[in-house]
């Protein structure tokens, strides 16, 4: 390092195998939402994604060519990825298990069980930067191939959360209802 410059605190997250509780809420209808990466956060191999890093390549690919796989097997698609975007935090996606198949009905039950939550992305590095003396790798562009629901993930943190199915008037009631609330 030279003198005067400083290398940004980074922070890890503490590894944790399952929910603290099932994740009751995953719809019936297979989908599901959750954050497949956090920006700014080093994962178990010490990758941290900036933020941006998956702008280009999902402008170019396109949701519908982002897979949906099960342990990052390309013989074993679950399902499809109806949107993926970068917010603040990291990749917010929402998905859509196909309960036609056997393998997602079994992943399916196993959300709702909470055996099951983590998520991680298939990709290739077109632009990183690595730190010393850290050993950090900064991924600052990515080119997005697959989003798999995992057992273990190698970022802690990237998991389903939960399903966002309400009805539309349901759900219009319940923003109005809650901007009173935060007014």
């Amino acid at each position: 390092m030279r003198a005067g410059v400083s290398t940004p605190h980074v922070p890890t997250t503490q590894e944790r195998k399952l929910l603290a509780e099932p994740l009751n809420a995953i719809d019936a209808d297979g989908v599901f939402e959750g954050y497949a990466s956090l920006f700014g956060v080093a994962d178990l191999g010490k990758n941290v994604v900036m933020p941006g890093a998956f702008a280009d390549s999902l402008r170019k690919r396109g949701v519908p060519e982002v897979r949906l796989l099960w342990q990052h097997d390309p013989a074993q698609p679950i399902g499809r990825w109806l949107h993926i975007e970068e917010d603040r935090r990291g990749l917010r996606v929402r998905g859509k298990l196909n309960l036609a198949v056997e393998r997602a009905r079994d992943i399916h039950a196993l959300m709702r069980e909470g055996a099951v939550d983590g998520l991680s992305i298939g990709f290739r590095v077109e632009r990183a930067r690595a730190e010393r003396p850290t050993g950090l790798r900064r991924l600052e562009k990515l080119d997005l191939w697959e989003i798999s629901v995992v057992t273990f993930p190698m970022l802690p943190d990237a998991r389903v959360e939960t399903v966002k199915h309400a009805a539309p008037k349901l759900a219009a009631s319940i923003r109005r209802a809650a901007s009173r609330l935060l007014s």
